[in-house]
């Protein structure tokens, strides 16, 4: 699928951070069908049990695509919060593999955004997916006064890629 413009990383979130020492350092591609699509991989600190990853890591994960959703439709200056997350860890999700996970709106209202998403292996078998509500919110509202989000999202990696195997 045809990759359409590339997402801002942050500081130091736990997914997209590129300062944080244990982060995963997620990059985020907005895709032509108005999705959102990182490539990414889990490490062997991320288990729970051995070959698996922690289900609250892999929640994470698809939670972190609804903003990513928004930005993907609406673009980066567009905020909101988690309201509700309902996860289905469908199958072990590894570490040291390549995956990807995809997030997309589904349906909005005056106040909210239902967005799904889901962590999909090499051979497209979904591991987990998510539905998830997300409450419309200013920066200002979600944090308060006195900070910048554009500051703490300030890395644009570029790195050429045009199309991701979805």
């Amino acid at each position: 699928m045809k990759v359409i413009s590339k997402q801002r990383n942050s500081k130091m979130c736990f997914i997209c951070g590129m300062d944080n020492p244990i982060g995963l350092k997620a990059q985020f591609y907005n895709m032509e069908d108005g999705s959102v699509v990182t490539p990414f991989r889990f490490r062997e600190e991320d288990q729970s049990f051995p070959n698996r990853v922690h289900g609250g890591l892999v929640s994470t994960m698809l939670d972190e695509m609804g903003l990513r959703a928004v930005w993907a439709k609406y673009g980066e200056d567009v905020f909101g919060v988690t309201m509700s997350i309902e996860v289905k860890l469908r199958k072990p999700v590894p570490y040291n593999e390549d995956l990807i996970c995809r997030g997309i709106i589904v349906a909005e209202t005056s106040r909210t955004y239902d967005i799904e998403s889901k962590i999909i292996d090499k051979s497209g078998k979904v591991l987990a997916n998510a539905k998830l509500v997300y409450f419309k919110a200013t920066a200002e509202q979600i944090v308060g006064g006195g900070i910048n989000p554009h500051e703490e999202m300030c890395y644009l990696i570029e790195d050429g890629i045009t199309e991701i195997d979805i």
